[in-house]
């Protein structure tokens, strides 16, 4: 009978050593639960880590002049949205010119930049001006909003071409809801003006404004509207939190 009780001894052990107390389930499940969020962070961080690389190596193989690069932030965030609007279907998979305006940069500076990516080459590298509205020698208003004289940030695909009151001019379609589609609808395009030049600047400590359109200098109006007419990308860059928390552009995949 001793050794009965011995044997049932035993079973009882090796049966309940498979046995978990609900707080010891609860701390399994947690620690179980914190493993997989540290491995989603962890693949998070090695697919920022290797875009983060990509971007790099490709703003790294691109020739800006040395005394005047596009900032690798606004151009990683240019790329991105470009990308997406391919993978949207709104640019062919062929397109590859790339123009970027960064507006938070004094109107001053040659602030737009037009970029061959097959080629990895900056074609124009270029005075831009901002709307009557959007401030003086730095941007600091934006709006999509009829007559305001405004810039509107964000993405654009250029159209046409026509010639109007500025003269050889680019329509451009805005993309970006709530921020810059109402661009076509007021007339906000790509034209040239005598007031974007290095003289009017010198004159009047800054360059001139336009009505929310992005004008060039007149002597770069035909080249650069003839190199990117015809559904490329153009975006026009300013460090607005709403605009770069909403764009749908600016999605990670």
């Amino acid at each position: 009978m001793k050794g009965f009780y011995s044997l049932l001894g035993i079973v009882y052990m090796v049966t309940t050593s498979f046995y978990l107390s609900p707080e010891k389930v609860g701390v399994a499940s947690e620690i179980l639960n914190t493993k997989k969020i540290e491995t989603a962070v962890e693949i998070k961080s090695e697919k920022s880590t290797n875009e983060m690389s990509s971007s790099e190596e490709l703003y790294n193989s691109i020739l800006f002049e040395s005394d005047n690069k596009l900032n690798f932030d606004v151009f990683s965030k240019a790329i991105l949205g470009f990308a997406n609007l391919k993978k949207a279907g709104k640019l062919d998979e062929s397109a590859h010119l790339l123009t970027v305006c960064d507006f938070s940069m004094s109107s001053n500076t040659k602030r737009l930049w037009v970029i061959d990516m097959n080629e990895k080459k900056v074609l124009f590298n270029s005075l831009v001006a901002h709307g009557k509205n959007t401030g003086e020698e730095f941007a600091t208003n934006f709006s999509n909003t009829e007559s305001s004289l405004q810039s509107s940030m964000g993405f654009y695909i250029t159209e046409s071409t026509y010639n109007g009151d500025n003269g050889y001019s680019l329509k451009l379609l805005g993309m970006d809801k709530g921020f810059n589609d109402a661009a076509y609808k007021r007339a906000v395009v790509m034209h040239g003006a005598d007031y974007v030049s290095e003289e009017f600047a010198a004159a009047h400590k800054r360059i001139g404004r336009s009505w929310g359109c992005p004008a060039i200098p007149r002597n770069l109006t035909e080249p650069i509207i003839n190199t990117i007419k015809g559904k490329n990308c153009l975006f026009i860059y300013y460090p607005d939190q709403n605009y770069l928390s909403s764009s749908e552009w600016l999605r990670e995949a």
